[in-house]
């Protein structure tokens, strides 16, 4: 039988908010956590992007702090969510928002990027629930602007991605400061050593709810691999875009100056597209994501720690610009498609140097990906962009060409070494004879 949320022991008032958002049946990860979460157990869950995670911790957490009928004191939080980057806080706080709208609970968003004057102003007079990014708001609670002794409810969301960005000390430190007697759930799609440990010191006795292999991908993504050099992958996005198949498509690339650099070709080519990084501003970034929410930018390009914090329906592919060096943030990249039970289209370019990374990512998924084959011919045109058809691996060094006649004839050693003494051209019998 089919779980409906009225089967989960929530109560009206959220029920009534579920349904105003179409939401009648639970994922399995609602499904599994929910009743638990309900009953005040620490949670361990394992969980990708996509899986509905997010209405599984704030719809307890609503009703228990409706139930508790406790008004926070100032500058206190009586529940804490920390997040690893500002996109994903703002998207938790939007969800608390909707969940929460039939119940009489105050929430504030702390992050950093923008000011601080609002937040500690926020603070003030406390808040029922705290989203926070961990920099700021170690900040904030050095300064005294935040009081979390009386917190009674702690979520840490996106662990192993705050392992990546190196926030796990900062979360350490934050803990410190919460009371031990609390309800503590912390949630990772990949479980590396450090999550584990941290997850073994800030949980009591949890469930674990796992509702997807530990570090593989979904299973309704479609993935393929172009093997192309550097200098054609521009072009080969372009005329892969130019497919009004690809509805909503976000792009990642591994650096800031890539990602602007890529979405500023595709605007000049007529494909409309935003960059979104951490050294834009957080209203640039908000911008960015809204454009490509509600259609005027139907391309995103991204940088890893940006995107943590997309939460879009319908984008129907992920093309990996640049691979990523550490494999499991392509498991991250490629999650942002086929979620909530839909299909979806992911796509590699590898350029000879990322092969290392491409053989790291399929030990790491199990999958080989898929040969896409020989780009569109208009990307072919120059010998330099080509691709071959075929799976290219391993590779073989290819042989230095020959200079061209218009060229510096000289050498490689000759040119590294200008005082080489250069041999002298054989002289004919005519010239000999002259």
């Amino acid at each position: 039988m089919t779980t409906q949320f009225t089967d989960l022991g929530l109560i009206e008032p959220l029920l009534r908010a579920l349904a105003a958002e179409n939401y009648t049946t639970p994922t399995p990860i609602q499904a599994q956590a929910i009743p638990l979460l309900l009953q005040g157990r620490d949670l361990l869950g394992i969980a990708q992007t996509g899986t509905g995670k997010t209405a599984a911790f704030t719809l307890p957490m609503l009703q228990r702090l409706a139930a508790e009928k406790i008004q926070a004191a100032p500058k206190t939080a009586r529940a804490l969510i920390l997040a690893p980057t500002r996109e994903l806080a703002v998207q938790i706080a939007d969800s608390i928002r909707a969940y929460g709208a039939h119940l009489n609970l105050r929430h504030t968003v702390i992050l950093g990027g923008v000011g601080q004057s609002p937040q500690v102003k926020a603070m003030a007079r406390g808040v029922d629930i705290l989203v926070a990014t961990p920099g700021r708001l170690l900040d904030l609670v050095n300064q005294k602007a935040v009081n979390l002794t009386g917190t009674g409810v702690l979520v840490l969301d996106e662990a192993d991605r705050m392992l990546d960005m190196g926030f796990i000390r900062d979360v350490r430190r934050i803990v410190a400061h919460l009371p031990r007697k609390r309800q503590s759930l912390l949630f990772s799609a990949t479980m590396p050593a450090d999550v584990a440990k941290l997850a073994q010191d800030m949980l009591i006795e949890p469930v674990r709810v796992e509702v997807t292999p530990q570090a593989t991908t979904v299973e309704k993504i479609t993935q393929s691999v172009y093997f192309i050099e550097s200098a054609g992958k521009q072009s080969l996005l372009t005329s892969l875009l130019n497919d009004e198949a690809l509805t909503k498509v976000i792009v990642f690339t591994r650096t800031k100056h890539r990602a602007n650099r890529v979405a500023e070709q595709l605007s000049k080519s007529g494909l409309p597209a935003d960059a979104i990084h951490g050294n834009k501003s957080q209203s640039a970034r908000q911008g960015a994501l809204d454009r490509f929410k509600n259609g005027e930018s139907r391309v995103l390009v991204a940088t890893d720690i940006a995107a943590r914090g997309i939460d879009v329906d319908g984008i129907s592919h992920v093309i990996n610009f640049e691979l990523p060096n550490e494999p499991e943030s392509y498991v991250h990249r490629i999650g942002r498609t086929a979620r909530a039970g839909a299909g979806g289209i992911a796509i590699a370019f590898c350029d000879p140097t990322e092969r290392p990374y491409l053989k790291s990512i399929e030990k790491l998924i199990r999958v080989q990906l898929a040969v896409a084959g020989s780009p569109p011919r208009e990307v072919r045109t120059d010998r330099s962009e080509a691709t071959p058809a075929r799976d290219p691996r391993p590779v073989r060094e290819a042989r230095p060409e020959r200079a061209d006649s218009t060229a510096d004839s000289r050498s490689p050693d000759a040119k590294r070494n200008p005082n080489r003494r250069r041999r002298r051209p054989r002289r004919s019998p005519l010239q000999k004879a002259a």
